[in-house]
């Protein structure tokens, strides 16, 4: 099975880079950018008949910008950046509690939790 979505109009086998959703409440057919997972209710087509598309009488077609959906280099290069921040390893001294937790009280589920002083060799 091929990994690429293929239109769902009939006898179309162009891959699919919009997806068509129904708002039936309001009326409204919405064509966005292709959906990351596809869903029974949705509708993926192809660039053609997504330019081609047309809603009943009386309903209203909103087509969402396709390029909003593409991250920019500049949003890639700020994730990858925030992903090597975390990735780094802790200062020591940052504040953070260091050892275990003793138990000092529960309600329920819940415990209430004081950090005990980290042991230091003798």
């Amino acid at each position: 099975m091929s990994p690429v979505r293929r239109c769902s109009r009939t006898a179309c086998s162009q891959p699919a880079v919009f997806t068509l959703t129904y708002v039936y409440a309001d009326s409204t057919a919405v064509l966005g950018p292709l959906a990351t997972y596809a869903e029974p209710h949705c509708y993926d087509l192809c660039a053609e008949h997504a330019e081609r598309l047309t809603a009943p009488r009386g309903w209203e077609v909103v087509r969402l910008p396709s390029e909003a959906a593409r991250p920019s280099s500049d949003d890639l290069e700020a994730l990858a950046n925030a992903v090597r921040e975390a990735a780094k390893p802790a200062k020591s001294g940052s504040g953070e509690p260091v050892g275990q937790g003793v138990e000092v009280g529960r309600r329920g589920h819940l415990r209430v939790l004081r950090s005990a002083r980290p042991q230091r060799d003798r």
